[in-house]
């Protein structure tokens, strides 16, 4: 619920600061709210570990509804004030830190190995039907009427904190020795130090980061070389509505028809994938995702590239759920509010790379972009790989430790 008002709001703050100041303070402040919230998701997933995860949620929820309040004061027709804006949207930021590693290591607690893929699938299903239908919402009334946008935010707002604070329970409590840390800057760098000398965390980590560098290829590499190769023509659907078709309208075209498919498609995947071996999963799902994106990064066929979206988007259904469900063995039970924070990197350094590939595919030209893609997927398998097994080994000798001193 709050996530499809707030898809309608936050995709377009750039926009709102460039028009209100300019684009360059506009980008700045976007990278400032963007630190803010990575660095406040540390605290609050080292936090989680100690006070548990519902108490850090109810206060996340509360600093949201009080910053939504404030948005709202400062674009209403008493007041226009851009950095009043600013101002709450770093505490919305700081808020979402809170939140989000604690409700990702709530989702742990309360699944089973069983349940998690399927969880997870629904969980992925939720993201991206809210993304598109927020989208498509604010992409028609954000400039006209985000007065109007922001008062609902709050209400959704107001209704998601009920939910937290009546109907969820605490799913975790500390043991004394973690309670008894304390919350200063020592023991929070103590807890990430050990998460960082998890070889077998990292290795999946790594895997995820050269997974997720693939997709933000759309955004950069893909979206340039369409914008800049295909030539704009005029399409007759059906005879009835003619459009004029370009670079940029093509991506948006293949991004729509991703999401649709994602939520059309995720029952039956998940059903089907249900019960399998979940390592074979994500292989399969790695390399179909791979494919299609290597066939995005040359290709100016348009029936072609929609096929390799329909290819890669069930590469994206079944790796999903599968690579998170394992993530969840992988952690350790006893910080997985940290190891959730830390997992957060995978998004900024799949962007990071993401970013790096505009800049390589203007030097080396499509054909090798695919082939670095597919490099990509081999280089997530592998980590992937190391991880579980590494992960396999270091249980099976705790085991049996364990079992030769009883």
């Amino acid at each position: 619920m709050s996530r499809l008002v707030g898809s309608a709001v936050f995709p377009f703050m750039a926009i709102y600061f460039t028009s209100h100041i300019n684009a360059y303070v506009a980008g700045v402040l976007v990278l400032i709210q963007v630190v803010v919230q990575f660095l406040t998701g540390l605290y609050g997933g080292y936090l989680a570990d100690i006070i548990g995860r519902k108490r850090l949620m109810v206060t996340g929820e509360i600093l949201k509804v009080a910053a939504f309040t404030g948005m709202l004061i400062a674009n209403s027709p008493m007041l226009q004030s851009p950095w009043t804006t600013f101002a709450m949207l770093l505490i919305i930021g700081a808020a979402s830190g809170l939140v989000n590693p604690a409700a990702e290591a709530m989702l742990i607690d309360v699944s089973t190995k069983e349940t998690r893929a399927f969880m997870y699938a629904i969980n992925y299903w939720a993201v991206n039907m809210s993304l598109m239908l927020g989208l498509i919402v604010g992409g028609w009334f954000f400039e006209a009427f985000l007065f109007e946008l922001l008062a609902i935010l709050i209400l959704m707002s107001l209704v998601t904190l009920w939910m937290t604070a009546v109907l969820i329970k605490e799913t975790y409590q500390a043991n004394e020795g973690q309670i008894t840390q304390g919350y200063g800057i020592k023991p929070l760098l103590k807890s990430y130090q050990t998460v960082m000398t998890d070889w077998p965390f990292l290795a999946f980590t790594i895997g995820g980061i050269a997974i997720l560098a693939i997709e933000f290829q759309r955004n950069n590499y893909i979206a340039v070389r369409l914008e800049q190769e295909i030539i704009p023509r005029t399409i007759d659907l059906f005879h009835i509505f003619p459009f004029q078709l370009d670079g940029i309208r093509l991506l948006s075209l293949l991004t729509v028809a991703n999401t649709l498919m994602i939520i059309f498609l995720t029952a039956s995947v998940t059903k089907w994938i249900r019960g399998k071996n979940e390592r074979s999963i994500m292989y399969i799902g790695f390399i179909l995702f791979g494919i299609g994106y290597a066939f995005l990064a040359f290709s100016n066929n348009i029936p072609a590239m929609f096929v390799a979206v329909f290819v890669l988007s069930i590469g994206e259904l079944m790796y999903v759920p599968t690579r998170q469900s394992i993530l969840a063995e992988i952690v350790d039970d006893t910080r997985r509010g940290s190891y959730m924070a830390f997992n957060g990197l995978v998004f900024q350094l799949g962007k990071m790379l993401g970013a790096l590939g505009l800049i390589v595919g203007n030097i080396v030209g499509g054909i090798w972009m695919a082939a670095g893609y597919l490099v990509l997927v081999v280089i997530g398998i592998l980590f992937s790989g190391m991880a579980i097994k590494n992960r396999a080994e270091n249980r099976k000798n705790i085991g049996e430790m364990v079992a030769a001193k009883k």
